[in-house]
């Protein structure tokens, strides 16, 4: 028995009047997920906890049979777990954002105009974090670089509860409400402009008419990661696909295989198809178990894209539930299938929210009538199935 979760970041949306009151859900053409939707069962699932905010970090680890309430240390941890740094116990991550602020000479007058400097490529961030790190390193603080806007600073000894900012959660206001009160943290942000500005690297940005990496966002802190090993847990060997180091560093604390997959970008031009291949290959090759992780759907609703959002739903109904699907069918193998997102990502709002998301769940083995034609928040949300643990959700995928 294979078992396969294939989870849209952000994917749930409210209706938009540009797409006639309807979400991007229910104009997508996704002939796959309607149909796991007709012959499944469809319901509801609150992945963030009440209390907890509702980031890819607390909804994923939910999605995944965790409970954050348990395990939860922080983002950037699991994020610098993916990077390959060895925490210690007193240690302090937190995620280093590239971000393009206006130009004010004072950093309270700026305005966040782009939380990833135009989603700035991995090449081009690793000098601007190397220049970063030679100028505000100490025997305390260390810059390590990631993928494309998102990295990490290592505070030893540091601290946490520091209210800090996801900058997404802030596009287009001006940030003087949300800089950091500690003034460390304070300091490192302010002084990172002066470094950045007239960075080689961002002139020639300027020069191609692109958003310059013209500062630094430091949010989503925590210590050391605690996440029970998955196999251990559940008796299955799994493998976890992601673009992001959030989702590869949750499956690396969970002792589950990260498989990359070359083009897997995290937006809109990721490479699809390669993932649905390189899920179905995994089960294929020995996996039970497989969590496929797309982050277009979230970026699309963050940056306000209704159309891309549209088209990244399409493209993971056709290039990776499909091919997964008839794959497994092809070979013989019993599945087990589950769609959802972790959390919605409204266009209007351009960040996260708490709101509880649909799922689909298919077995191959027993078809069902559900009366429910096609994948859908208002649909799954009829069918009288709810979850408010999130957690639970995945208890009830693999067992029920």
């Amino acid at each position: 028995m294979k078992y396969v979760v294939i989870l849209g970041d952000g994917m749930a949306d409210y209706t938009i009047k540009e797409l006639g009151n309807k979400t991007p859900l229910e104009v997508a053409c996704k002939t796959t997920i309607d149909e796991l939707a007709e012959k499944g069962i469809c319901g509801v699932v609150k992945t963030v906890p009440d209390g907890m905010k509702p980031g890819s970090d607390v909804a994923n680890l939910s999605a995944m049979g965790y409970d954050p309430l348990k395990c939860y240390t922080g983002r950037s941890p699991l994020e610098a777990v993916s990077i390959g740094i060895d925490m210690k116990d007193d240690d302090v991550a937190l995620r280093c954002n590239l971000v393009t602020l206006s130009d004010e000479e004072d950093i309270k007058d700026r305005t966040m105009l782009d939380y990833s400097a135009g989603e700035i490529s991995t090449e081009e961030a690793a000098e601007l974090i190397k220049a970063v790190n030679e100028k505000l390193s100490t025997d305390e603080l260390e810059f390590f670089a990631g993928i494309s806007y998102r990295h990490c600073l290592i505070w030893h000894g540091g601290k946490i509860n520091l209210e800090l900012t996801p900058p997404h959660d802030i596009s287009d206001k001006k940030v003087s409400d949300y800089l950091p009160k500690n003034e460390i943290i304070y300091s490192l942000m302010e002084k990172s402009r002066a470094i950045l500005e007239n960075h080689p690297i961002n002139i020639a940005r300027k020069e191609k008419g692109l958003n310059p990496a013209n500062s630094i966002w430091l949010w989503g802190e925590g210590t050391k990661p605690a996440v029970d090993n998955f196999e251990h847990k559940t008796g299955l060997k799994g493998a976890v696909i992601s673009a992001v180091d959030l989702i590869k560093g949750i499956g690396i604390s969970a002792g589950m295989e990260v498989i990359e997959v070359a083009g897997a970008t995290g937006n809109i031009d990721t490479n699809f198809r390669g993932k649905g291949e390189a899920g179905l290959k995994a089960l294929i090759d020995g996996n039970d178990f497989v969590y496929i992780h797309i982050e277009a759907p979230d970026e699309c609703g963050h940056r306000g894209e209704t159309d891309n959002k549209v088209k990244a739903i399409e493209l993971i109904d056709s290039e990776i539930i499909k091919v997964v699907k008839e794959g497994l069918e092809k070979v013989g193998e019993d599945f087990k299938i589950m769609v959802l997102p972790d959390h919605p990502t409204p266009i209007a709002l351009k960040t996260h929210t708490s709101d509880k998301v649909p799922f689909v769940i298919y077995d191959s083995r027993k078809e069902v009538e559900s009366n429910i034609k096609s994948y859908t928040e208002s649909n799954a949300s009829k069918s009288g199935i709810e979850f408010d643990k999130g957690y639970e959700l995945m208890n009830y995928f693999l067992n029920n």
